[in-house]
């Protein structure tokens, strides 16, 4: 298997998508070929999601559902018992426990990352993946936004872009788009336009 080939495969890795999603790696796989997810509610993915990330955060931390339960009553002000019952996996948080989560478990693409179904969950993970192994050369909007820094061709949901960094990469795309001052090919820079009403 040559570099390529390898990156590739560690960058579609369904262990990975699964740990960057917190879906089933069973569901990663049935989707990556082509397959579909099993039918859940909103409130079964909701569930099944932060488990998931309860329970990564817990091996990865070697701590116990207590601390964690500890450490979300400290940050987020719900009770022991409920952020317990929440990250078991057995109980649907509202909707404002919902969006602390967002902020308390650090993922990407706000509340949508617990509600969406599998298939757009996974997707907005391999969007990102699919264009550098595209590589921006290939595509001159592509390479601008990766020269201004954007993540995401929607800025409607790319919160992270402050209005400057906003008029910065829309000054540049105006600015490779239209003639310069002087440019051969704008016939009528520094000219007025002719007036073509009948004389």
């Amino acid at each position: 298997m040559d570099t390529e080939d390898g990156k590739r495969s560690h960058l579609l890795d369904p262990r990975e998508l699964a740990a960057k999603t917190a879906l089933p790696e069973k569901t990663v796989r049935s989707l990556l070929g082509g397959g579909s997810a099993p039918d859940d509610s909103v409130n079964d993915r909701v569930r099944a999601r932060i488990k998931m990330l309860a329970t990564t955060r817990l091996d990865r931390t070697r701590t116990r559902m207590s601390d964690l339960a500890a450490e979300l009553h400290e940050q987020v002000g719900v009770s022991e018992y409920w952020a317990r019952q929440v990250c078991d996996g057995k109980k649907v948080p509202s909707v404002e426990l919902l969006h602390s989560l967002v902020d308390f478990f650090q993922v990407d693409g706000g509340e949508a990352f617990f509600t969406a179904p599998a298939d757009e969950a996974l997707n907005r993970v391999l969007l990102p993946v699919l264009r550098r192994l595209e590589g921006p050369e290939s595509d001159p909007v592509l390479a601008l936004m990766e020269k201004f820094g954007v993540r995401s061709a929607d800025l409607r949901t790319d919160g992270s872009m402050t209005r400057d960094q906003l008029e910065r990469v829309l000054g540049g795309v105006l600015r490779s788009v239209l003639p310069q001052k002087g440019d051969p090919d704008d016939e009528y820079q520094g000219h007025e336009t002719p007036d073509r009403r009948p004389g």
